[in-house]
């Protein structure tokens, strides 16, 4: 059958459900919902739905750190949209530009002669990357099951379970009530579709594989089809990259046919197809990998364990990461409604519950998006992607939005999900020190504000975006929070030549400036904001020096803790010394950026609240050590406001929690569970949809309730009202330690504190009081409320 012919009767057998092509949206099923069996039940950890997916950003993700999809739960036709989280396209380039060498100190000496756009246009000629621009994340495939036949559907429900990891369609049909399931084993690595009925021969389907980028595609007997090509070529990168989508179909009872170019499924008792999908990526140089070799191993891996076998794997694999933390916020009438109804009567004040669905929901879909074993940390969309032309390329921004991807892990207890991040950053080390001698003839690596799936590490965009050599910073200051939070040698000894060669590129490009002779970064912006000259670029704005403070720091401890390299652990924090301080500005608010430009600036509601960094993620700035800058960075906030993308908004939580304001937390959390802000499928939406925005949600609420640095543990440190009661288990503080604990009007009522296998000692902080702590390895101590307070029992 052609292409042609194939789309043709592809359309027919799906024209009742309104399907019309690769890519578009199922069209409503159902004029009114249909009541739920579930409608009086909560949800502690369950998305639920009355009707099935109109578009995509109502579907429901499963993932297992590599292979995504998108499960619509239609009922006459169901889709699965597919991604493996290596498929970008083009292949392995370089863009580093052979006129920067000439270029870098003639955009210096404009810059200081005050001439910021001359600067800004001689650095979009000389200093970008060519191309400048990146390549994208593709989707991979698509699977397509049609049902004929089936009439009276009726007790409609989907769902998706973040203890199981499932995502379940059920109704009646008939005289037969009919599940589907789909789950994303990562211990399996593929993708499970469970079709069950509670009567004999009721399962009738045809099955289809499909893909944007298909070159070729066929079947193996009658149970197995495969789709196979090649990335695309975009702006002049020529597609390279090799992949394969290739399915199984195990069926009890009843008969399997090739029809039509796909598989045809009659009478059967129970389906179960498994999907597996590789590319030939092994490393962003290196794209040998055979992806039908792979899938045909996977695939007959499972066949040999068998479906039941397949499920309890993934059961146990997945429980016992996500079942390490428990939170209950307190139930509301609200919190028995579907999860779109939910969000809509969010701002109601009747479902406490909703934010804690919303920290575990994050949690999940960490755990889908990034696993071990991956070179690939969750990007801009997490894992999920239908568009072969992505907003922003749906790929890593590492001027925010790439950490607070990962914000919540350590402090969420599910710190093996930063295990891909250490592998980007260390590809990026390779490539970004390329570009540090070319560029800049200097030692190290540097990486700018984007990278994509072949770790392009020199500046990308535009000026205005792009000449912001911090990037390698923030990734490796985010990667030492896992120091922080496990205290575990390995993690430092890995780490450590990252910090070091990001420290080395740093110290040998920061220049005096001619005016203060403190020594900055020049070329660099105010990440995406512009600063009143007509202009971004600048030279040392607030939050490069902000980065730079911690990375010597961070350096010169880890180089004490590893008794190594003292002279440059010196070096480090001599420059530490030289760069320039935070500054309060003329109307008191912390200046963005080193002259007293923030009250001119051409966005003064800026999304970005980039030298926020001191305060949070960082904690240079705290309204216990440094009053005034934290009153200075108040200002900030209340001038920028919190009305902002989704992702702003996630940061902006954590911020009002760093300043012990629980009530403006919870308005602006208020703002993030909110239609505006959250999809149906509580997927954020900056819009569109970006996946940090749920992760930055996730770890602000967790800094409600428990913050760790400056050796302090602090406990309910910005409760707001709306969770009088609660308790939470599982969460993690800086210095190895994990907690569980309780409260009650407000006031903490009990404890439970357990420190790692090295110990470690704090100050434990709650309202109303304080107390030092030291716990021996493993220890656990314990505190209840009695006559009035908290004493350690």
């Amino acid at each position: 059958m052609s292409k042609h012919t194939r789309r043709h009767w592809l359309q027919q057998q799906t024209a009742q459900a309104g399907l019309l092509r690769f890519g578009a949206p199922l069209a409503p099923l159902f004029a009114a919902p249909v009541a739920s069996a579930e409608d009086d039940k909560p949800q502690p950890h369950r998305l639920w739905y009355r009707r099935p997916a109109d578009e995509w950003v109502q579907a429901l993700p499963v993932g297992n750190g590599r292979l995504g999809a998108m499960v619509f739960g239609g009922t006459h036709t169901e889709r699965l949209q597919l991604n493996e989280n290596s498929f970008f396209s083009g292949g392995p380039y370089d863009t580093t530009n052979p006129k920067a060498r000439e270029g870098l100190p003639k955009v210096r000496e404009l810059i200081f002669a005050g001439r910021y756009a001359d600067a800004e246009k001689l650095a979009n000629e000389t200093l970008l990357g060519v191309p400048n621009g990146q390549m994208t994340y593709q989707p991979l495939a698509e699977l397509l099951l049609v049902f004929p036949g089936l009439d009276g559907v009726r007790g409609y429900e989907r769902s998706l379970d973040l203890d199981e990891a499932v995502a379940t369609t059920r109704f009646h049909a008939g005289s037969a009530t009919l599940t589907r399931e789909v789950y994303a084993s990562a211990a399996d690595q593929l993708i499970v579709v469970r079709l069950a009925a509670d009567k004999p021969r009721w399962i009738t389907t045809d099955i289809t594989l499909n893909a944007p980028h298909q070159k070729t595609s066929g079947g193996e007997g009658n149970h197995t089809l495969w789709v196979a090509g090649i990335s695309p070529t975009v702006r002049g990168i020529e597609g390279r990259l090799p992949f394969e989508c290739r399915l199984q179909v195990i069926a009890r009872g009843g008969k399997v046919s090739a029809r039509n170019g796909g598989l045809f499924v009659q009478g059967a008792d129970e389906v179960f197809i498994l999907i597996a999908g590789a590319t030939g990526y092994k490393r962003f140089d290196d794209i040998s990998a055979n992806p039908a070799a792979l899938n045909q191993q996977t695939l007959a891996a499972a066949v040999a364990r068998g479906p039941e076998a397949l499920r309890e794997t993934h059961r146990a694999d997945h429980q016992q990461l996500f079942q390490r933390v428990a939170i209950d916020l307190g139930a509301g009438p609200n919190g028995k409604l579907p999860t779109d109804e939910r969000i809509a009567r969010f701002a109601e004040g009747q479902d406490p519950g909703l934010a804690a669905l919303y920290l575990q929901y994050a949690r999940y879909l960490l755990l889908s998006c990034s696993r071990p074993g991956s070179r690939f940390p969750a990007n801009l969309q997490g894992l999920w992607n239908e568009k072969t032309n992505p907003s922003w390329g749906s790929k890593w921004t590492i001027n925010i939005n790439t950490e607070m991807n990962y914000w919540p892990a350590e402090l969420c207890n599910i710190g093996e999900t930063v295990e891909p991040l250490f592998a980007m950053v260390e590809d990026l080390a390779v490539s970004g020190a390329k570009v540090a001698r070319a560029m800049f003839d200097a030692p190290g690596w540097v990486t700018f504000h984007n990278t994509d799936g072949w770790r392009v590490a020199a500046p990308t965009d535009g000026a205005k975006w792009g000449l912001w050599p911090m990037g390698g910073v923030w990734l490796v200051n985010t990667l030492w929070e896992s120091w922080l939070f496990r205290r575990d040698a390995a993690v430092l000894k890995r780490l450590y030549p990252l910090m070091k060669g990001a420290a080395e590129f740093q110290l040998a490009t920061l220049v005096k400036d001619p005016k203060s002779s403190y020594m900055v970064t020049s070329p660099s912006v105010s990440p995406e904001n512009s600063h009143p000259h007509g202009s971004s670029v600048c030279a040392g704005p607030a939050m490069d020096s902000q980065l730079l403070r911690d990375l010597f720091a961070y350096c010169a401890e880890a180089a004490r803790e590893l008794r190594t390299d003292r002279p440059f652990a010196r070096d480090c924090l001599a420059m530490r010394d030289r760069l320039p301080p935070d500054r309060i500005g003329k109307a008191g608010q912390l200046q963005e950026w080193m002259e007293d430009w923030d009250m001119e600036a051409p966005e003064l509601q800026h999304r970005h609240v980039s030298h926020l960094y001191a305060m949070y993620p960082s904690a240079q700035i705290t309204p216990e050590d440094t009053p005034a800058f934290a009153a200075a960075a108040r200002n900030v906030m209340d001038r920028r406001g919190d009305d902002t993308t989704g992702w702003g908004i996630g940061w902006r939580i954590n911020l009002w929690a760093r300043l012990k304001d629980g009530e403006h937390a919870y308005a602006t959390l208020n703002r993030l569970l909110h239609p505006s802000r959250s999809y149906p499928n509580l997927f954020d939406a900056h819009p569109p949809f970006q996946i940090d925005g749920n992760f930055g949600g996730a770890a602000g609420i967790a800094e409600m309730l428990l913050q760790s640095h400056r050796g302090r543990i602090q406990l309910l440190p910005a409760l707001p009202k709306a969770w009088p009661a609660g308790s939470i288990s599982g969460l993690c503080a800086r210095g190895g330690f994990e907690l569980a604990f309780s409260w009650q009007g407000g006031e903490l009522q009990a404890l439970r504190i357990t420190s790692g296998k090295n110990g470690g000692s704090t100050e434990l902080r709650w309202p109303g009081g304080k107390l030092p702590l030291k716990l021996a390895a493993g220890q656990t101590a314990r505190f209840e409320r009695r006559n009035g307070a908290l004493q350690r029992i």
